[in-house]
């Protein structure tokens, strides 16, 4: 499940005619995501666009496709409303003064008891008038009825509020009751909790609020649960104390982080996509690679990458380079299923590419105390390894499918660096201020106002005072769908913390893995995939952090590697079957099968799905996450990417010519002992991988025409010359 830090503006359906100032991207007909700004924000269209009577729901009455639409329906979290009127004005004027409260507590920080109560004072509030408690009816769709909040969202929205201003009425005494609260502690505490859950309940659906109750009802009636998971019994007063008057529960990390990294870069995100950052990352991408072979996945590959330094969202990533970029690989000859496969890949990497990441990696900061610098150079070289398996398989498919160069109008890349290359000057900016010393937080304030002045070196995209205003309303509102998840994290947190169930299920993993190493990475990435299809990834996360975290620990992974560890398996439940939501985004503007998009993505990032062992089973692995010094890094990267290109093969199935089955199974076989990194295991490795590439040229020296040992690739041809010929 899907979530953004960033804060581009909320995705402009394909028909919205431009205006002076509207974002380049627009223009063009590109869809400004989020940054995660998000396209859900208050422009969601989605189930009206749907009932236009246009024969495709995800196309509009001029028959292009409709990115609000898809993402609305394919992003994990729930679709936002589309506020008119005065309801629209309120939240924009609510959000710009949340944005600025932000902004405000960077240059003059204040006590975090005080500052998150009322940080979730204004979010919550405007999450309740923002996102609906219920679904709109068909018949208020097709009257074109207002999707402006009810009556009953105005009152919810003023009930968020009583809580927390009560909180900050006398914030010192509050949280100093913890231990004996008065009654009206215990209700107004009582209350904070239950807007927590509606506002998640709305964002991001019902199955986190139950997770949240249940471990409530665990920690009331901890004395009935048999053992090992039987524990003391915690009253309604421990409860509350415990999670809304300390700061383990709802003012915990995972709210801190909203309140500080994730809405700074929202804000962030805004700017940079108002300066006409997107559309440049786009263009530079079509124009790189644009004229071979493998041009066409390239281009899609680079453009997800560089979209992906400014955003967190894979479904917003795809469906704004799929709605460019499908006819490209269409007419390249890329089948359906492959080409939504290759537009779904490049689109998760989203999540994990630097220097924004996704929130899950601001937590990872904050937990173990380190500079969110150092985060970044942690995931440098797997997301690096992510992409570079993507690369390899699209070179291996545009010889299997013979795909075509396709001739398109741009400008050369050089020109576009010369032009327009100072958008890459605040990403550049974020790492050089931290590396300095400075903290996150002023980082990313000083790259915004970068981006700010950079935007007036092209006149389409003067940051003008309404674009201004615009862009501060969007990172609130972009930060909206984070925030209550973050919020009823914390709760989870507080309760395990209290009851010390992580602690449990740690000792628990660990002993059914009998203490193996490998056992135990093995069964945490299949728990926190499992955990990840049901809930976002920032709380899958949170959650897998407080269980996992310390089981890997206990066999001696550091906590750096842990973290990572959990971090990548949190962002690839993402293309885990069933709950692919990308690849079914993409197979919308495909028109191609959503099952088979789904396998096939999978097998593009499958070397993601082994390069975390390769950092928690042995020492050498942490080179991965540069440490260990140059050699260890060198060794790392060199096997890492042995160990990628042999699983590329054996999935893609082509070398010098299509691969039997005997040598890719040779050669995959022999990338699985090469995550191990030990002299034996990277021997035996390396023999199988020899073994099955000289068994390949020998072949394809004696029968060098030989292509009947790949059939999907004749299905394949037989389907793409019946598409052609139809």
């Amino acid at each position: 499940m899907t979530e953004r830090p960033d804060g581009k503006g909320a995705v402009a359906a394909h028909k919205s005619p431009p205006s002076e100032d509207q974002p380049p991207g627009e223009k063009h007909g590109r869809g400004e995501k989020h940054g995660k700004g998000s396209h859900r924000a208050v422009h969601s269209r989605v189930a009206d666009q749907k009932f236009t009577g246009s024969p495709d729901p995800y196309k509009d009455t001029d028959g292009k496709f409709d990115e609000e639409a898809l993402i609305a329906e394919f992003e994990a979290e729930k679709p936002a409303r589309h506020l008119t009127g005065t309801p629209a004005a309120i939240i924009k004027a609510v959000g710009v003064a949340l944005s600025l409260f932000g902004l405000y507590w960077v240059f003059n920080p204040m006590a975090t008891q005080f500052y998150l109560p009322a940080f979730l004072m204004i979010g919550l509030s405007m999450t309740f008038l923002v996102y609906r408690g219920w679904g709109r009816s068909d018949k208020d769709k097709a009257a074109g009825k207002s999707d402006n909040p009810h009556i009953l969202d105005w009152a919810l929205a003023i009930i968020a509020v009583v809580p927390f201003a009560y909180i900050i009425s006398d914030w010192d005494a509050f949280f100093r009751r913890a231990i004996i609260p008065t009654y009206l502690d215990l209700i107004m505490g009582t209350i904070a909790i239950l807007v927590v859950l509606e506002a998640c309940r709305r964002t991001v659906g019902i199955l986190v609020p139950i997770v949240v109750a249940g471990f409530f009802a665990y920690a009331y009636f901890g004395p009935y649960i048999p053992d090992p998971f039987q524990t003391s019994s915690f009253g309604w007063i421990r409860l509350v104390g415990h999670n809304v008057m300390g700061t383990q529960g709802i003012f915990g990390v995972p709210t801190d982080v909203a309140a500080t990294y994730i809405i700074l870069f929202t804000i962030y995100g805004a700017v940079l996509t108002a300066s006409g950052a997107t559309k440049f990352f786009i263009d530079l991408s079509f124009s790189a690679f644009g004229q071979s072979k493998s041009g066409p996945g390239r281009t899609v590959t680079l453009a997800g990458f560089l979209l992906g330094t400014v955003s967190g969202s894979g479904v917003a990533t795809t469906v704004t380079l799929g709605g460019i970029s499908w006819p490209l690989l269409k007419k390249a000859g890329y089948p359906k299923e492959h080409g939504g496969a290759v537009l779904a890949a490049a689109g998760i990497g989203a999540i994990m590419s630097p220097p924004t990441l996704g929130a899950a990696a601001f937590i990872i900061a904050a937990l173990l105390n380190v500079s969110y610098l150092e985060v970044l150079i942690w995931a440098t070289i797997p997301t690096l390894l992510y992409y570079l398996g993507i690369i390899l398989a699209i070179e291996m498919d545009a010889r299997r499918f013979k795909t075509q160069p396709v001739d398109m109008e741009t400008q050369k890349a050089g020109k576009l660096l010369l032009r327009f290359g100072y958008h890459f000057s605040s990403l550049i900016a974020i790492v050089v201020f931290m590396a300095t010393g400075m903290t996150p937080f002023r980082a990313v304030v000083y790259a915004t106002i970068l981006a700010f002045l950079l935007s007036f070196l092209d006149r389409k995209s003067w940051m003008t005072p309404k674009r201004i205003w615009d862009a501060l309303a969007t990172g609130a509102t972009g930060a909206l769908s984070v925030i209550p998840v973050m919020a009823a994290a914390g709760l989870i947190v507080g309760i395990m913390t209290l009851t010390g169930l992580g602690l449990k299920l740690a000792n628990i993993i660990v002993d059914f893995a009998g203490g193996s190493l490998f056992l135990t990475a093995l069964f945490s990435a299949i728990s926190v995939i499992l955990l990840g299809l049901a809930v976002p990834v920032t709380a899958s996360f949170i959650i897998s952090w407080v269980i996992i975290g310390p089981a890997l620990q206990d066999v001696g992974v550091p906590a750096f590697a842990a973290a990572m560890f959990i971090f990548y398996y949190s962002v690839l439940s993402e293309v885990s079957p069933p709950t692919a939501l990308s690849p079914f985004a993409a197979s919308a503007i495909t028109g191609g099968k959503p099952i088979k998009t789904m396998w096939l993505t999978w097998r593009y990032t499958l070397s993601a799905f082994l390069v975390p062992f390769i950092f928690v089973l042995t020492g050498p692995g942490i080179g991965l996450l540069m440490q260990g010094g140059f050699g260890t890094v060198l060794m790392a990267l060199v096997v890492s990417t042995i160990a990628v290109a042999a699983l590329a093969v054996a999935t893609g199935g082509w070398i010098m010519g299509p691969a039997n089955w005997l040598e890719r199974l040779l050669i995959g076989v022999g990338s699985l002992p090469m995550l191990v990194m030990e002299p034996m295991y990277l021997i035996v490795g390396g023999a199988l991988i020899a073994l099955g590439l000289v068994m390949h040229v020998v072949r394809m020296k004696r029968h060098p025409h030989d292509d009947s040992t790949t059939p999907e690739r004749s299905g394949t041809d037989r389907s793409r010359t019946a598409e052609s010929t139809s």
